[in-house]
C-alpha cells in the first residue's frame, strides 16, 4: 500500500474537500481510500500501488483546484494488529 499526499490549493470548505476526493475516486481505480483538509491545504490518499503525478494533476486542476505538491511513500496500517508481525 501506497500514502499519497497532495498539497493543494483554493480549497475552502467541506464541499471543496468532497470535490476533490469524488475526482480522485473517479480518476483511479485503485484507490482504498481518501480524505482531504482544507485547513491544512491536504489531499492524503491510500492506494494499492503508487499513483503518478500527472495523472494526479490531471484528475484534480480541472476542478478549478492547484496541486502544489505531490509526495509517496510506503503505507503501514496503524491499530491493534498493525503493530505486531
Amino acid at each position: 500500500m501506497v500514502k499519497t499526499t497532495v498539497k493543494i490549493d483554493g480549497m475552502a470548505c467541506s464541499m471543496c474537500e468532497a470535490h476533490v476526493n469524488d475526482s480522485i475516486r473517479k480518476a483511479f481505480s485503485n484507490v482504498k481510500k481518501v480524505t482531504s483538509s482544507h485547513a491544512k491545504g491536504e489531499t492524503v490518499i491510500v492506494s494499492e500501488a503508487e499513483l503518478n503525478a500527472d495523472a494526479i494533476h490531471a484528475a484534480i486542476d480541472p476542478t478549478g483546484y492547484k496541486v502544489l505538491d505531490v509526495k509517496s511513500e510506503t503505507y503501514q496500517k496503524k491499530g491493534l494488529f498493525g503493530r505486531f508481525g
